[in-house]
């Protein structure tokens, strides 16, 4: 299913052609030029050792610590030498650069590798290369993602039985080879530590495996629905992972490997998380029980589970949770289930992660005094609980995407907060007055704030980024009452409000933006007073608003980088040409007649967008020099319109889901001629 055919010729994926090659030193007359076979086969250069054939006998050169140059007297020319004393060089000269580069890149590859270590990942392999026996002091081999097979044809003697003449090998990647069966030639490997066997399609493991001296026993990807009872005799094993196999439950000889301190088995058919099994394991510290079918959690009269310090439940369909059993817990992870309410022990718990569920009750007990960082976003909660207030370690709080209607002034005192999401709530208002406020980060986006607190930005010494956008936000409140200002404020997002031209003045209090958003606002202009100060800004987006004009000012802006003014009123073209930075310019959607250039256009303008400017003529000589630019857009002139005729699309932009569940913006035009009304994206 998928799989290559083989080409008969030496492993498949190896760089072979026929090419002018010679031995030994270069300048010695009597080495001579020859028409030769020759293969980078795995770690070695094979080349025949009759002229224009691939029969007789093959010369091998190792390459692994050794060297790959370019020969610069010959053209496309590199020199192949091995490593040690009795290092050999062959010279071959390719017919073209682009096979030079790739034999130079694979070939630099091999012999970077360390002498005891062997990378054959992704080389198609079926069985294992013959030049690979020359070195059986190989201590990590890797064959990942190849096509090897337990019992290859019987023509050949290298099947993977042969492993076990590499007697010094400690480390082993097996995996994505699909092999049906478990390769039983490893167990006889003594040196062995570290096995990884996972997307073979296995159904078992043997009991042999019980006698090896592995610390890392990798068994992802495959059909395991039991563990043989001997692993119990691998006590040196500290690693063991049951990752995306077919388990029902946690496997009883977990219990006796007690080196082990975490418990992978994400991805299996677990629907009951019977807590006496873990009770049994006390070495285990970290349970990741993710992407199972867990629905409740079986507790049997258990006190407490003082040994997990992190549990990881996400993906699960788990429709309430009480993990106060795990008394000790310092993380945990339970998002995407089915929660509506979850109790947690605060004693220890440092992070919690509980977003995309259905939480109306959060309770944590005692006050989690080491707290650091918690999200509960995409919930049902229609208030923050109390105790949130009380943590003061506290750093990051995500509470985005629930019903909450009002935030604690209390919580804005925690001198440790330094990021509050809150986007995506019901907030009507924010605390009246705020004091001593260290949050670096503010997103209080998509909720129905009429106004900002009047302090917030002269108490907010530490806020770098702040997010109002889509509220109902009419005024600013001041950065300064004075001429000196302490704000460090960096970006700016106030998208989708209902700001007028008093709001501008007040940006000049933050000298030190980068970012300004002030799209779909009520804006009419932009002194160039207010332009000029702003020295340090690197894009902004006024787009949307009955602006005639920008500034001449925004010339002050050197370090600009994209300016985004669609859907206004705009009649002169703005000198942002000027600007020496500028990499995108989205002036679509206005009155523009004409467009004033320099000479030379900005050196890293990548974007320039004129479309929906109805007025736009342009000459042969601006055309011609605007289309130098990667993406420059402008509409195509009607045959049949008039110079001034209003135009036929109408614009606008849309928001569409996206790649990943993120937010696309596309154009949308009306074709207004049409009664079906035509959009085009």
């Amino acid at each position: 299913s998928g799989k290559p055919h083989s080409i008969g010729s030496s492993e498949r994926i190896q760089l072979s052609g026929m090419y002018n090659v010679r031995k030994g030193k270069i300048h010695l007359p009597v080495n001579r030029w020859t028409r030769r076979q020759a293969i980078l086969c795995g770690t070695c250069l094979i080349v025949s050792s009759v002229k224009e054939s691939q029969t007789g006998k093959m010369h091998v050169l190792p390459l692994i610590g050794g060297k790959v140059e370019e020969v610069k007297k010959h053209q496309h020319c590199l020199a192949f030498s091995s490593s040690g004393p009795q290092s050999q060089t062959y010279y071959i000269c390719f017919d073209n650069f682009t096979e030079y580069l790739r034999w130079l890149r694979q070939a630099s590859k091999v012999a970077s590798q360390r002498i005891s270590s062997v990378d054959l990942s992704c080389c198609s392999l079926e069985h294992l290369p013959a030049n690979l026996f020359y070195s059986q002091d190989l201590t990590h081999l890797n064959l990942k993602q190849n096509f090897l097979r337990l019992n290859p044809s019987p023509s050949t003697s290298r099947a993977l039985s042969e492993l076990q003449r590499f007697t010094k090998l400690k480390s082993l990647n097996l995996s994505n080879n699909n092999l049906g069966d478990f390769p039983l030639a490893v167990c006889s490997i003594p040196t062995l530590t570290e096995l990884n066997v996972s997307c073979n399609a296995l159904r078992s493991v043997p009991a042999v495996v019980g006698e090896m001296h592995k610390q890392t026993f990798l068994l992802d990807g495959n059909f395991l629905q039991s563990l043989p009872a001997e692993l119990e005799h691998m006590h040196q094993l500290s690693y063991v992972s049951l990752s995306f196999n077919e388990f029902t439950d946690i496997p009883g000889v977990l219990e006796k490997l007690t080196a082990m301190d975490k418990l992978c088995m994400s991805g299996n058919c677990m629907d009951t998380l019977n807590l006496q099994v873990l009770k049994r394991m006390p070495h285990i510290k970290h349970v990741d029980l993710r992407l199972n079918s867990i629905r409740r959690l079986e507790a049997n009269e258990i006190d407490f589970l003082h040994h997990v310090t992190q549990l990881d439940l996400r993906d699960n369909k788990l429709g309430e949770l009480d993990a106060t059993v795990f008394n000790n817990v310092e993380v945990l992870h339970c998002e995407r289930n089915q929660l509506v309410t979850l109790k947690i022990s605060g004693y220890f718990l440092k992070a919690l992660y509980a977003s995309s569920n259905e939480l109306v009750h959060l309770d944590v007990y005692p006050v989690p005094n080491c707290l650091t960082y918690m999200d509960i976003s995409r919930n049902h909660l229609e208030n923050l609980p109390e105790w949130v207030c009380d943590s003061r370690k506290l750093e990051v709080l995500d509470v985005g995407h629930n019903q909450i209607r009002e935030l604690p002034a209390r919580l804005f005192y925690n001198s440790s907060l330094r990021k509050l999401l809150a986007g995506h709530n019901m907030l009507g208002r924010l605390p009246d007055r705020l004091e001593r406020m260290q949050v670096e980060v503010l997103d209080v986006q998509h909720n129905q704030l009429l106004e900002l607190p009047s302090n917030l930005l002269l108490k907010a010494d530490s806020l770098r980024f702040l997010n109002a956008s889509a509220n109902k936000l009419e005024m600013l409140p001041p950065a300064t009452l004075s001429e000196e200002t302490h704000s460090i404020l960096q970006e700016l997002y106030l998208t989708n409000n209902n700001l007028t031209d008093k709001c501008v003045p007040l940006l000049t209090g933050h000298p030190h933006l980068k970012i300004l958003h002030m799209a779909y606002n009520r804006l009419q202009s932009f002194p160039a007073s207010k332009m000029a100060k702003l020295e340090e800004l690197e894009e902004i987006d006024i787009s949307g608003n009955k602006l005639k004009a920008i500034p001449t000012t925004i010339m002050n802006c050197r370090r600009m980088h994209t300016v985004i003014a669609h859907s206004n009123c705009i009649e002169v073209f703005p000198e942002v040409m000027q600007l020496a930075e500028i990499k995108c310019v989205d002036l679509s959607c206005n009155e523009l007649s004409e467009v004033t250039l320099p000479e030379n256009l900005p050196p890293k303008l990548q974007e320039l967008d004129l479309t929906g400017n109805p007025r736009l003529a342009l000459d042969h000589k601006t055309l011609e020099l605007l289309n130098n630019i990667r993406c420059f857009k402008i509409d195509q002139p009607s045959a049949g319109d008039a110079s001034g005729a209003p135009a036929v699309w109408s614009h606008g932009f849309t928001e569409a889901s996206g790649v990943k569940n993120k937010y696309d913006l596309a154009w949308v035009l009306l074709d207004e001629r049409s009664s079906s009304r035509v959009c085009l994206y």
